[in-house]
């Protein structure tokens, strides 16, 4: 997916949730993104933040800890 739209769709995730208030908006954007981006979408995301996170939403940010983490190749791959 284009960094740009990944961005977008982060920062409209956490639009409809900022009149919660900030705890709980940043709850239930980190809970959105875990249920429902698939792991290479998340692993986009964690990079795109690492790499530049003045373009993403403060709630986004602050989701970032509370969002699940992506297995590493390592862990997925079967012991032969």
């Amino acid at each position: 997916m284009s960094p740009d739209k990944l961005i977008y769709m982060a920062n409209q995730i956490a639009r409809s949730f900022r009149s919660r208030g900030s705890q709980q908006a940043v709850a239930a954007t980190a809970e959105h993104i875990s249920n429902f981006w698939e792991p290479r979408m998340r692993s986009q995301l964690f990079a795109l933040l690492d790499a530049d996170a003045s373009r993403f939403d403060e709630i986004i940010r602050a989701a970032r800890t509370h969002i699940k983490p992506v297995a590493s190749e390592h862990a997925r791959t079967p012991a032969a």
